[in-house]
């Protein structure tokens, strides 16, 4: 039997479920989850192996107007994601109604390789609503194959899974089938923690905050680590401690947590909080945290 390969690239609004999918297909917690827009700043790259086949998932961050150098940086890599994709995945949720931006709208109804619309988060609707939803959608992107999916619940999940299977063009696998994601573990370790923020703090804390892991020591039993928390100003630094450092202490306590189930064995964390004057407009600081490949 040949071996299938190919690269499978999920686009779609903020807080779709385009993590939560990708989490369900590769079946780790790879990519952070929270329900506050623009959680997944990277592209990260999940990877699926059977015996005959690898599907290289690619998680793009939510389709927003840039309003600063970091969110056009993320826009960037949403605009990688047509260039070098064999199948794309564009997801809506119920209750949605058009892709924020028309551009990449034209670009998915246009597009040349296979589309799979999913539509997700079916299981907070009603019949009435989903059939509804069903057919507006079919009609926006007729080019498409068409799924109501919960990522959340795992609903169709592997229906969807098995098509992209099927529609896997011809080839040798890309990566060492070991491995599970391109990202190297320090990436993991600023994404645990920058989800607890997101999770614990309000308004535009989690948005001017980046985390930089800046020791990351593994031994036999025991990983050690230590990142730092930056932030724009020191207000913030301030908010991000909290009384007596018990917010930060949380935020720690809670990562670790998630970490030692990641890389199953025991983690001992120390976060420190640092300001960094206005990082997310200075196009230095961005490529230090991985934003901007080009």
């Amino acid at each position: 039997m040949n071996h299938k390969a190919g690269f499978v690239n999920i686009i779609g609004n903020p807080n779709v479920g385009k993590s939560t999918l990708m989490n369900a297909f590769v079946g780790e917690k790879l990519s952070i989850i929270t329900s506050k827009a623009q959680t997944t700043r990277h592209r990260i790259l999940g990877i699926v192996n059977g015996d005959d086949f690898q599907v290289v998932l690619s998680d793009t961050p939510g389709i927003i107007k840039p309003a600063y150098e970091l969110q056009s940086s993320m826009m960037d890599f949403v605009k990688l994601a047509f260039d070098d994709a064999d199948i794309l995945i564009y997801m809506v949720e119920i209750g949605e109604k058009e892709l924020k931006d028309e551009t990449f709208f034209n670009k998915i109804t246009n597009s040349k390789i296979p589309v799979l619309l999913l539509l997700n988060k079916i299981d907070s609707s009603n019949q009435e609503e989903l059939e509804e939803q069903s057919e507006l959608w079919q009609q926006k992107v007729p080019n498409a194959e068409f799924f109501p999916i919960s990522a959340l619940e795992g609903f169709n999940v592997k229906n969807v899974f098995d098509r992209i299977v099927e529609l896997l063009p011809e080839s040798p696998a890309f990566y060492p089938k070991d491995q599970l994601t391109d990202k190297p573990e320090r990436f993991f370790v600023n994404e645990a923690i920058r989800e607890k923020i997101l999770m614990h703090y309000k308004k535009e804390i989690p948005y001017a905050v980046e985390v930089d892991t800046e020791e990351f020591f593994e031994e036999e039993s025991i990983i050690r680590m230590r990142s730092v928390i930056m932030v724009e100003r020191e207000t913030q630094k301030g908010i991000i401690i909290g009384h007596k450092g018990t917010a930060l202490k949380r935020v720690g306590v809670e990562a670790r947590k998630d970490l030692e189930k990641f890389f199953g064995k025991q983690v001992h964390l120390e976060l420190y909080v640092k300001v960094n004057k206005n990082w997310r407009s200075n196009k230095n600081q961005l490529k230090r945290f991985g934003y901007n490949n080009n």
